[in-house]
């Protein structure tokens, strides 16, 4: 048997383990507790930061011009999932026949044979024997999926330059309101921007109203093309607002009624405001009928800068073309033009008549009586007036002397006495003879300054020498008959294309007596706004080929159109 100290030996060395066990257990125990409160405070300080980074919102991206860095920054910013590739717009490769070939300068390759074409290369053969069709030059062939991807389609004024973007392209696929943001962000920033063509694209009413309030701030946009887009709101009034700068606007096959045409007519011009920058309008295609054609004639009265009008291929009977006659020739004014006339005739006539009134008038209002003034200062008023001032002396005694020195100018000028200062234009003596060849010396030498002078003006100090300035219709002189004002019509639109409609004998009659008003007001007016309607499409319309007015119509446009040349007759042919 063991002895009995090392049985107790035992025992006392196990327990020294245990209680080193639990010990180190408690202690790693704290420290476990410690470090889950550090990983939980670090947890908990890490979700506050990027509680902070979330509710901080992004610093506003700046666009540099460069359209597709700043498209792809946008999309990313906005969560696009799907970014639209940027890609130059494909151009058909000239052929051979029309690529212009150098002419040989003179005096070199006399004598040596024309060069000969190079042998075409024998075509590749296939396993069978039969020649591999060569693909073609005039064209390059994409896979169908590639063909139909999205894609955003540029013309640069430089390929090697990415901000000389000048023509913008977007074809068959929709664009919603976050892509339309998007835009909104870009296309302001490019300078040379002139064309945006968004054919096809799945416009809204709200994607409509974005695009035309970013519109004016383009500065260099003029073309605006939106064919195939059918907005059931129909705020296309919206895109050619009076502070809008395009200068053609296309709306070709938009499903338009007679409610878009309302508020077309009523952003071209009303009796308070007008556009004046747009030229040109394309309304082909559409389902205008007649009452659309009178609100379209409503805006013609007020407008006095469309050049073009097209309303091809709609439903405009002879109701239409009567009010549109009535726009080109004269009209009455309504109620509410009559008034807008008379206050800008006030305004004209009164320009100082909304100012407010001086601070002296103020001591004559009812609301606060004038002050009292007392004897004493009455009577050093009356005082001072009677003393003539020290500055009233001088001034007299100034024109005096003024009138002397005219007296004595007057004088030498009859003596014939001219004295000229040192280095004035010419030798002029005291006969007053020159000599011709300093006087073109001097003239050469103060043309050379005023062409130095010319370069160095900026363009803010060259200014016209005669500004156009645009006469409101409602200013023009007017005519009393029957109880209303009568005024001359629009003479500025000088195109006017009505063919595949539904116009018949009264209303080619109603263009004719139009075009007769036109041309005796330009023949009586010696500075008139405008020639008139000068080119007329009346062609697929239900009107028949033998009608008289449709015969006067066109031998009386057929002189005003630019590109007539009258035949030559036989007297001018035997001279």
């Amino acid at each position: 048997m063991p002895p009995i100290g090392s049985r107790s030996s035992s025992r006392t060395g196990g327990s020294r383990w245990t209680s080193l066990s639990l010990a180190s257990r408690l202690r790693m125990g704290k420290k476990s507790d410690k470090a889950m409160v550090k990983d939980k405070n670090q947890s908990s300080v890490s979700q506050e930061q990027q509680d902070e980074n979330s509710s901080k919102t992004p610093e506003p991206h700046m666009c540099s011009g460069h359209f597709q860095a700043d498209f792809i920054e946008l999309c990313r910013r906005n969560n696009v999932t799907f970014v639209t590739p940027i890609v130059l717009r494909g151009k058909p490769q000239p052929l051979p026949s029309q690529v212009p070939e150098g002419k040989p300068e003179k005096g070199k390759d006399k004598g040596k044979a024309p060069p000969q074409p190079e042998p075409e290369p024998e075509p590749e053969l296939t396993e069978d024997g039969e020649p591999i069709e060569t693909p073609p030059k005039t064209y390059v062939t994409k896979e169908k999926f590639d063909y139909f991807k999205p894609t955003i389609d540029v013309e640069m004024d430089n390929p090697d330059k990415t901000d000389t973007v000048c023509e913008v392209y977007i074809r068959g696929w929709k664009i919603d309101d976050t892509m339309m943001h998007i835009f909104r962000q870009c296309w302001p920033s490019m300078d040379k921007l002139h064309t945006i063509n968004l054919w096809h694209a799945g416009l809204t009413g709200s994607t409509v109203s974005i695009l035309a309030s970013f519109l004016p701030v383009c500065a260099t946009l003029k073309n605006l093309i939106l064919d195939g887009n059918t907005v059931k709101e129909e705020n296309f009034g919206e895109l050619i607002g009076e502070e809008c700068l395009v200068q053609n606007v296309s709306l070709r096959y938009c499903s338009i009624t007679d409610k878009g045409a309302d508020s077309i007519g009523t952003a071209l011009g009303s009796a308070k405001k007008s556009n004046t920058k747009l030229l040109s309008l394309n309304l082909n295609g559409n389902q205008i009928t007649d009452v659309g054609a009178g609100h379209i004639s409503r805006g013609l009265r007020m407008n006095r800068n469309l050049l073009c009008l097209s309303m091809s291929s709609n439903k405009i009977g002879d109701k239409g073309v009567v009010k549109l006659a009535e726009a080109l020739s004269r009209f009455s004014l309504k109620h509410e033009e009559v008034v807008e006339r008379r206050r800008q005739i006030s305004e004209k006539g009164s320009p100082d008549r909304n100012k407010s009134p001086p601070l002296s008038r103020r001591a004559h209002s009812n609301d606060r009586p004038g002050s009292v003034r007392s004897n004493t200062q009455t009577e050093k008023d009356k005082s001072k007036r009677d003393k003539p001032s020290a500055k009233k002396k001088d001034a007299k005694g100034k024109d005096a002397k003024e009138d002397d020195k005219k007296g004595t100018k007057g004088k030498d000028d009859k003596a014939g006495t001219k004295k000229e200062p040192r280095g004035t234009r010419g030798t002029a003596t005291v006969s007053g003879k020159s000599s011709g060849a300093s006087m073109a010396a001097d003239a050469g030498k103060n043309a050379g300054k005023t062409k130095d002078r010319k370069k160095k003006m900026t363009p803010q100090e060259q200014e016209p020498t005669e500004a156009s300035e645009v006469i409101n219709p409602l200013l023009e002189v007017a005519d009393y008959m029957d109880g209303e004002l009568w005024v001359a019509g629009n003479r500025v639109l000088i195109n006017l294309n009505l063919s595949r409609n539904q116009v018949d004998e009264e209303g080619v009659r109603a263009l004719l007596k139009a075009v007769q008003y036109q041309t005796t007001l330009t023949q009586l007016e010696s500075k008139h706004s405008g020639t008139g309607l000068m080119r007329i499409n009346l062609q697929r319309n239900p009107i028949s080929s033998d009608s008289e007015a449709l015969k006067k119509l066109h031998d009386l446009m057929l002189t005003k159109d630019p590109f007539y040349k009258p035949s030559p007759t036989p007297d001018a042919e035997a001279a």
